[in-house]
């Protein structure tokens, strides 16, 4: 036993000088860090620019309020103005006019009506020309109109006193004059007007130009940041896949490498316990057999070593069951046809499960590692429905295909998901064997329930020996 338990060790030595190559080395930083700052720096040049935008919007919106919109307003005032002061000047050429019947006085109640709009007007264009007037200049048009309607409310008095001449006269070099001096104020104001709004147009024109020049450098600042983002990830990404297969490889290295270690330690002692284990208790078995011969009949030493050489002859028998167990001798000697033909009936009295064998097809030769890996795949598909399906019978299927060799294991027991995360280490076994045979491994749900293990090894993979 020494030696086995010296094999053992060195087959664990072996693993754990393989297992550290599946560390995974050190690649540098990890990228979520430079991809969160630029998200951050993405996010917040939106928000800046975002609220860049909504204050320019907003000045060009209070600009037109408060200037367009306003200066128009004023000049429809300011022309209301000045036809009421137009209305005034046709009035008092029809006062100085010889040819009326009327006498001054009879003009005062249209004079009136249009001092009372006039007055009106001048106060709705003296709210809205607050914010781009002068106090000096309404002041002055204020002023203006005061004394002209001072000057009127004169020219009345004189005509009600009865001096019509010196009222026309005072008609002809006061008010007149007068009149025109407010006519050139308003028209001034008019002009004003019309420059502010286009003073106002040129800034609008130039917030727009200003606003879409910074739209097109933000966008190539995004799309600069997207592609340098992208190109990161694209790099991040090819580093982080070339070692995953570089891992990948490593991984499939070890559990091939791990697989030919423990099956070459399982054969090691398989042929040990057959071999010397074997030769040792059949020695022990033919010693006693000529001890119990010399014995005299019907003596206790005589039946003590009877029934000595039968607990020898069991211990050989169970010595190379186990060894048949770790590794069939009939594998090497007459291949997987043959092991199966011994297998299957040792597993139905082992488990007491129907065990239904069809094989089809041409055979060819399966031998070497392959067919252990092929064994090993079956053996852990029975064992799982010994273990866990709680059925009472299985099918096992083998096909000799002319691409491929196809291995069914079917039974209708309770089933199970094979990517569930309580995985056993046995499938993840047969998924390795699997892939060492270059084959696929199916799990599937037949119609009447239970599980299917099928895998599938192409002919190729036969004739070249494995991996």
């Amino acid at each position: 036993m020494l030696r086995e338990f010296r094999l053992a060790g060195r087959f664990r030595t072996a693993a754990a000088s393989l297992y550290p190559r599946l560390v995974p080395r050190s690649s540098g930083r990890s990228p979520t860090g430079a991809l969160l700052l630029g998200l951050i720096v993405t996010l917040a040049a939106v928000v800046a620019y975002s609220w860049y935008i909504t204050v320019q919007i907003s000045g060009l919106r209070q600009l037109q309020s408060n200037i367009a919109d306003r200066n128009r307003k004023d000049s429809l005032q300011l022309l209301r103005i000045q036809n009421d002061l137009n209305q005034l000047a046709l009035s008092m050429r029809d006062m100085l006019d010889n040819d009326q019947p009327y006498p001054l006085t009879a003009w005062s109640a249209p004079l009136q009506r249009i001092r009372t709009d006039l007055d009106d007007a001048i106060r709705r264009e003296d709210e809205l020309a607050t914010a781009s007037r002068t106090p000096e200049q309404r002041q002055y048009l204020r002023n203006n109109l005061a004394q002209f309607w001072d000057a009127v409310d004169r020219t009345f008095a004189l005509a009600q006193s009865g001096n019509e001449k010196e009222a026309r006269a005072q008609i002809r070099l006061s008010l007149q004059s007068r009149q025109e001096a407010l006519s050139s104020a308003v028209s001034r104001l008019l002009v004003q007007n019309n420059e502010s709004e286009e003073q106002a147009a040129q800034q609008v024109s130039h917030i727009y130009d200003r606003v879409q020049r910074q739209v097109y450098i933000f966008l190539s600042a995004i799309l600069t940041a997207i592609v340098l983002t992208s190109l990161y990830m694209i790099r991040s990404n090819r580093m982080l896949f070339a070692r995953l297969a570089e891992l990948s490889e490593q991984r499939s290295e070890l559990a091939q490498t791990l697989i030919a270690t423990q099956e070459s330690t399982l054969r090691h002692i398989s042929r040990e316990l057959h071999d010397e284990f074997g030769q040792i208790l059949t020695a022990m078995g033919s010693m006693l057999s000529r001890a119990g011969r010399h014995a005299p009949d019907g003596s206790k030493l005589r039946e003590d070593l009877r029934e000595v050489n039968e607990i020898a002859q069991s211990a050989l028998d169970k010595v190379r069951t186990l060894s048949q167990a770790l590794h069939p001798v009939t594998l090497d000697e007459a291949g997987l046809e043959s092991t199966l033909d011994w297998y299957l009936p040792t597993v139905e009295r082992q488990t007491g499960i129907t065990v239904s064998y069809e094989k089809s097809g041409n055979p060819f030769p399966v031998e070497g590692g392959m067919a252990i890996h092929v064994y090993r795949v079956l053996q852990e598909a029975l064992n799982n429905v010994a273990r866990h399906s709680k059925a009472k019978e299985a099918w096992v299927r083998l096909r000799f295909l002319p691409q491929m060799l196809d291995l069914e294991v079917e039974d209708h027991g309770v089933g199970f998901s094979p990517d569930s995360k309580r995985r056993g280490i046995g499938l993840v076994a047969m998924r390795e064997r699997a892939e060492l045979l270059n084959g696929t491994l199916e799990f599937s749900h037949p119609a009447e329930g239970g599980t299917l293990v099928r895998l599938m090894v192409p002919r190729e993979a036969m004739d070249g020996h494995g991996r």
